[in-house]
């Protein structure tokens, strides 16, 4: 067992805001999140795979020249923070600062750096002012493949099955394409022209945001606009330490079970201790198992960033994040552990023990937070295909997260299929596009009626989507949160768990969870049944008028009403 590590987030300049114009540092702040806008944008234009420019499966951010958080655009809040170690360690990679030049842009996708799986691969373009190194521009995004031993996995046993790694290299050395690297990323992909064509995009994503962020600094003076960044910095910092002031001090606890970790099939459990004293607020991930064998494993850029997003989520007050706002947060992990691992240990599906501790931050503070909601469906439910299609035997590839219902709350029922918060800015992809791009047909996509859980504010509700396989071709399913049904609070019953079937022509079926390259002949269908929320309150305090809205919708049947609200139907 390795030791304990405390990850705070400190400025290393205290009191650099001094003087700063209030007026101005709202103009930067501004400038800085619509300049990340302007680099999403560019991305979403370019991109070659439906999973960037229509599912939005990456993240888009800039950083100060001391790796400090300046902006991050509405994108997938999972890489929240998880770019700064990007940054860190690319520029580490290729030399250090003093071997970054202008148009340089330096390519990175290890797991313990990105925080998740190679797929999730970064660009980092260091922008310079004057020949001063101020700032980097950064993407990161999900390529289709990169030469893993599948295009996606739920079973590998070490980081090296997962794809090819590139430890932080020049993709453009002051300009110049470096063509042995972009050789090696062609040699290494299943679907080369479509990730070439999602690479150049995220080279043209970041110069572009890296110019508009130039501008900013251009237009202002570097001293005015460091000044600026510390006040904006010591602005997000307030505003989260005032919300954790407000709260009682004292050590809140949650505990769940991970499905399996994809290998061995035991369930495996962990707890969250949230401490909080005066402003700051402690997550401590120690209490959890050592690293296991099979690829659930989260780096702890993800670990980070998952605290990170249950604090914005509960402090945040709807304000684009910026470093400041996580100066109040220190995380507690444990090396060689689930939360913390150490190299070789597989980390594919870093996604499923980060999602989970973000619903065990949010509801181990629910003790002491008035109107925290009940869990929601938990997982993001993705779904990857592919395959070589029958005509031509050209390769394809997709995938895609998939909507789960939220948990009730004391102001109201839950939202029906929603992103899980993890992939909240992501887009669930038109059943038209899919159709248009892929050998399936949507055979049913609707709201499941009596899935949400039943309470005084009932449980949002989960989806139900069937696809027909119009050709041969391979799924992998990779869905978490199937045995544990989302809670409920305050008397709140739980909603259903996600699931998975098969249907074989042959009239077998099959049921999954995490499971890799599943063979799928011309017209098996799949099913998928996406989780709810829970509910909030005793089901027996609902407004009758809400239970009969409800049926009138459709989101109940008349037996699950008369089952939950017997008191809506008087004899």
């Amino acid at each position: 067992m390795m030791g304990v590590v405390r990850t705070v987030f400190t400025d290393p300049q205290p009191g650099r805001g001094e003087g700063a114009d209030p007026v101005t540092t709202e103009i930067v702040r501004q400038g800085l999140n619509a300049a990340a806008d302007h680099m999403k944008r560019s991305l979403i234009r370019t991109a070659f795979s439906p999973i960037i420019y229509e599912a939005l499966d990456f993240a888009v951010a800039f950083y100060d020249a001391d790796l400090c958080m300046l902006a991050q655009a509405p994108t997938l809040p999972a890489f929240m923070g998880t770019l700064g170690f990007c940054v860190r360690e690319a520029v580490e990679g290729v030399g250090g600062r003093d071997a970054l030049a202008p148009g340089d842009v330096i390519l990175y996708n290890d797991p313990y750096g990105t925080g998740s799986h190679p797929q999730d691969a970064a660009m980092v373009v260091p922008v310079f002012h004057a020949d001063e190194l101020v700032a980097y521009a950064a993407i990161k995004a999900h390529w289709l493949d990169i030469g893993g031993k599948d295009p996606y996995c739920t079973d590998t046993l070490d980081v090296y099955q997962e794809g090819t790694i590139f430890p932080g290299v020049k993709l453009y050395d002051a300009g110049r394409l470096v063509t042995d690297v972009y050789r090696m990323i062609l040699a290494n992909s299943r679907m080369a022209d479509m990730v070439i064509g999602d690479i150049n995009a995220m080279v043209a994503g970041a110069r572009a945001g890296a110019e508009a962020l130039s501008a900013i600094v251009t237009r202002h003076g570097a001293d005015v606009f460091r000044r600026c960044v510390a006040r904006m910095y010591d602005h997000g910092e307030a505003l989260v330490r005032s919300w954790f002031a407000a709260l009682p001090d004292g050590v809140y606890t949650a505990s769940s079970v991970i499905d399996s970790d994809g290998v061995s099939g035991v369930p495996v459990p962990f707890g969250v201790v949230v401490s909080v004293e005066g402003s700051r607020v402690e997550v401590d991930l120690t209490d959890c198992p050592d690293q296991v064998p099979g690829p659930i494993n989260c780096p702890l850029p993800s670990t980070v960033a998952a605290a990170r997003l249950a604090v914005a989520f509960l402090a945040g007050a709807g304000e684009q994040p910026n470093e400041g706002h996580f100066r109040a947060l220190e995380l507690v992990t444990r090396e060689g552990s689930l939360f913390h691992p150490v190299r070789p240990a597989p980390c594919f599906m870093y996604g499923i023990p980060a999602d989970h501790a973000i619903e065990l931050i949010i509801r181990a503070l629910g003790d002491a937070v008035p109107g925290v909601p009940a869990a929601s469906g938990g997982d993001i439910n993705a779904l990857v295909w592919w395959g070589n299609r029958e005509g031509s035997g050209a390769p394809w590839a997709d995938g895609a997260p998939h909507p789960v219902g939220q948990g009730a709350s004391p102001r109201g029922d839950g939202a029906s299929a929603l992103m899980y918060i993890s992939e909240s800015a992501t887009r669930f992809t038109p059943a038209e596009v899919w159709e248009a791009r892929n050998p399936w047909r949507i055979e049913r996509l609707a709201l499941a009626a009596d899935s949400g859980g039943a309470g005084r504010f009932r449980g949002g509700l989960g989806l139900d989507l069937s696809f027909r396989c119009l050709e041969d071709q391979y799924l992998t399913a990779a869905l978490a949160r199937t045995e544990l049904a989302p809670w409920g609070r305050s008397g709140g019953l739980p909603g259903r768990p996600n699931r998975l079937t098969v249907d074989y022509p042959d009239g077998t079926t099959g049921d999954y969870a995490l499971k890799t390259r599943i063979p799928l002949s011309k017209d098996a269908v799949v099913h998928l049944r996406t989780g709810s929320g829970g509910g909030y309150g005793p089901p027996a305090g609902r407004d009758p008028e809400a239970v009969r809205a409800d049926l009138r919708e459709g989101y109940v049947s008349e037996e699950y009403a008369r089952r939950h609200h017997p008191h809506a139907f008087p004899a």
